[in-house]
């Protein structure tokens, strides 16, 4: 048995040396032409190219990081989901978590988690959503399975993040608005390293190897800092990755200590807020760094995303630059899935005739007076010499996208709690070994990355922190923005959705069964949610306003069509 077991090993290896990575810019100095993106990163022929995207996306379902610090039994979960009332860790975990949500079956779970369905097989284009196991089963998109010698487990992927409802679809990219990813992380620090083994096998008639996994699971989370967003569709991996690192020793690999899991040192994010959001996938093609800010300068940012995950899951470093450098091919095609994905149109959601083509194409003229420096040019088919033979599909649509060759900052005087949270761990994580492999750097950046607005109308709310709810708030003198609203979920584009303002509906528009998701609602200058800045092309230096109503209309008008 040993001589099969060696054969096979060096079979394997044999197998994953065999694979040559591909190769792109990921350096500080990479450029992109204008009027070009990497929406093909690897310069793949088509075939190829479908083949991996599609098979990044299977990834990004099920999560292929067989060396997670973080797994559920599944069995033993199902078991736990099926028992009675009087199962001792229903009991404890139901006292424990009053703070929380309650969810006594796996699709409450998964829909407390906040994670979408999967699209029906009818599904086309990029709304077609490649099933992970093969065929429709109970989970949820977001939601996989990870094979283990110790038995099955289950654990949350990439599009627990990374995917969202939109009026009844699943968007593949889209930020999720509602997801709890970072406050399931929370619960279970505080709740399950409580739980005895012993305990946990006569609950859920876990087999000896998922008792394992559990213990595995237990010790990696009390190596996990972990807090809970302001807001509903915030995210705090910032604070999970500080306070994860600060939970442990200060060498190369961050290795695992028991002292500072006990004693974590100080970290300024211990308090500080630094929430923003998830950002949608397909603006990765035009861009050169990484994260709102840009504050990721060079690296590919799919290792960058497992490293951050894995820092938040309690994962040996060690064993995940094993996994990296052994899993090229798939971080491979998770990064062409990644890259290749693109943005819901307008159009895919409400008739083509909802756009009012004079008034975008004078919105046009607006946008690249006031706003084309920062956020790029967008050539459309009204302005191709054959428009007058095109349909209103075609005549609405862009052709090229003209960003910047390296992806800028700029100050504009929004919330600058990022740049201080950033700081907080930046040294930490670029010192690590396992980001030098990588060749990934962290640095602070003193603003913001003015996006590129592919996809603009499905991306709200906006700015970094989710401080404002709409485009008609965005073009409002900052005093004068929303104060409150509350980001409900995008079920009935009638009432959920206002589309002559683009984002939340507020104010009396608000849909009065949202009024009690407190959880939801967000409240502007708390620390790291205020919503000034962002101002200066419409709103004069002694606060008078640029545009009158009509070019504000007008300009709205021309972002739904990007």
């Amino acid at each position: 048995m040993l001589v099969l077991l060696m054969i096979f090993n060096l079979f394997s290896a044999t197998v994953k040396a065999d694979y040559v990575p591909y190769s792109a810019d990921w350096s500080d100095q990479a450029i992109i032409p204008i009027g070009e993106n990497r929406a093909n990163i690897y310069n793949l022929d088509a075939a190829t190219l479908e083949e991996m995207k599609m098979a990044g996306y299977r990834h990004a379902m099920n999560y292929p990081v067989t060396v997670t610090g973080l797994l559920i039994p599944y069995k033993p979960l199902l078991n736990f989901f099926n028992s009675g009332s009087q199962n001792p860790i229903k009991k404890l975990m139901l006292e424990m978590g009053k703070s929380y949500a309650g969810f006594n079956t796996e699709q409450q779970l998964y829909e407390w988690l906040g994670l979408n369905k999967f699209n029906p097989d009818t599904a086309t284009g990029i709304y077609k959503i490649p099933l992970p196991n093969g065929k429709r089963d109970q989970f949820y998109v977001g939601a996989g399975i990870v094979h283990t010698a110790n038995g099955d487990g289950l654990t949350f992927s990439c599009f627990a993040c990374h995917s969202a409802n939109l009026f009844g679809t699943t968007v593949m990219g889209l930020t999720n608005k509602r997801v709890r990813a970072n406050k399931f992380f929370h619960m279970a620090r505080k709740i399950v390293p409580y739980i005895p083994n012993n305990l946990f096998k006569i609950s859920t008639g876990a087999t000896n190897g998922e008792v394992l996994m559990f213990d595995r699971t237990k010790k990696n989370l009390v190596s996990v800092g972990a807090t809970v967003p302001q807001v509903l569709g915030l995210d705090t991996s910032l604070p999970q990755v500080a306070l994860s690192l600060a939970r442990r020793n200060e060498d190369d690999y961050a290795s695992k200590s028991a002292f500072y899991e006990r004693f974590p040192r100080r970290n300024q994010l211990d308090t500080f807020v630094s929430d923003s959001k998830p950002l949608p996938w397909w603006n990765l093609k035009y861009k050169t760094r990484w994260l709102a800010d840009g504050s990721i300068v060079e690296g590919n940012p799919i290792l960058t995303n497992i490293l951050w995950n894995e820092l938040g899951r309690g994962a040996d470093l060690k064993e995940l630059e094993k996994w990296m450098s052994e899993n090229r091919k798939t971080i491979d095609e998770l990064t062409v899935a990644a890259f290749a994905t693109e943005a819901p149109k307008w159009t895919d959601f409400f008739p083509v005739q909802s756009i009012r083509i004079e008034r975008a194409k004078k919105g046009e003229v607006i946008f690249n007076s006031r706003c084309q420096k920062c956020h790029g040019e967008y050539e459309k088919g009204w302005n191709d010499p054959n428009a007058n033979q095109m349909d209103p599909l075609h005549l609405v649509a862009t052709t090229r996208v003209l960003y910047h060759e390296q992806t800028p900052t700029k100050d504009t005087g929004t919330d600058k709690q990022r740049l201080l949270g950033i700081k907080a761990f930046a040294e930490s994580l670029n010192k690590l070994s396992i980001s030098k492999w990588m060749k990934t750097t962290v640095v602070a950046q003193s603003g913001y990355v003015p996006p590129p607005l592919v996809g603009i109308w499905a991306r709200y709310p906006y700015l970094h922190n989710n401080s404002i709810p709409n485009l008609c708030a965005l073009l409002t003198k900052p005093e004068n923005r929303p104060k409150r609203f509350i980001q409900g979920p995008a079920n009935n584009p009638d009432t959920d959705y206002d589309k002559d303002c683009v984002g939340y509906p507020v104010g009396k528009k608000i849909p009065k069964d949202w009024l009690k998701d407190s959880e939801a609602t967000f409240v502007v200058n708390k620390n790291g949610l205020s919503n000034l800045g962002h101002s200066s092309s419409f709103i004069g230096a002694n606060g008078e306003e640029l545009l009158t109503p009509e070019d504000k209309n007008n300009l709205i008008e021309f972002l739904k069509t990007l």
